[in-house]
């Protein structure tokens, strides 16, 4: 599917590209970060980044090797902190409640989507115990067909070593971040977002992830 031309160029917060600095400098001496396939971001347009999901550190691991700005959700419960909410909204995040739909949510990923930005969504709905990918939900059917943006899967190895379940600490584990080709929903878009759409769109981006991911991640 190809992204819709933006009508607004990405701008980052001097916040968010000085942690992006930081860690990719952090990366790179600890974790022996390693980044393929940038170049399957289109450089304009709206684009939805579908990635696993084994670990909090996620977030910060795929924004900093994604070639442009990207925006993702965070759990409600984190904007309840001023000075935390204060942070993550100038890295850009949004609000998104767990354990239903969250139509606002779903509603201001297309917005960004639409105005060519970055987004990224963890398609699995939470973090896999055994680092294994899970079942897709459908939200990142819904916002891919509903906002029409390019679709670039995203496979994470290491980002539950370096930040594994329980532990408030970094670890020096290795770190691998792969792109892939943008996921082809053309021909799904005139069906929208009907039930049998959204699920070949889903299977679409999972097969694509699981082509990206190593073995044991599978």
């Amino acid at each position: 599917m190809s992204g819709i031309a933006g009508q607004l160029p990405d701008r980052a917060s001097s916040l968010y590209r000085f942690s992006t600095v930081v860690l990719r400098i952090f990366f790179r001496l600890f974790n022996r970060w390693e980044v393929a396939g940038r170049g399957h971001v289109p450089p304009a347009g709206g684009v939805l980044l579908v990635a696993n999901h084994t670990s909090y550190s996620d977030p910060p691991v795929v924004g900093t090797a994604c070639p442009r700005p990207v925006h993702f959700m965070a759990k409600a419960d984190l904007f309840g902190f001023p000075v935390l909410r204060w942070f993550i909204r100038k890295t850009h995040a949004f609000p998104v409640r767990r354990g239903a739909a969250d139509r606002g949510a779903l509603r201001h990923a297309v917005r960004l989507l639409r105005e060519g930005k970055v987004v990224l969504i963890f398609p699995e709905g939470t973090r896999s115990p055994t680092g294994r990918l899970m079942p897709f939900e459908r939200g990142a059917a819904f916002i891919a067909l509903a906002s029409g943006a390019a679709v670039v899967p995203v496979a994470v190895d290491g980002a539950d070593r370096l930040l594994p379940r329980g532990s408030p600490l970094l670890r020096p584990a290795k770190l691998r971040v792969s792109f892939g080709p943008p996921v082809d929903l053309a021909d799904l878009q005139r069906a929208r977002t009907t039930q049998d759409a959204l699920e070949e769109a889903s299977r679409r981006m999972e097969a694509a992830m699981r082509a990206l991911l190593p073995p044991h991640r599978v």
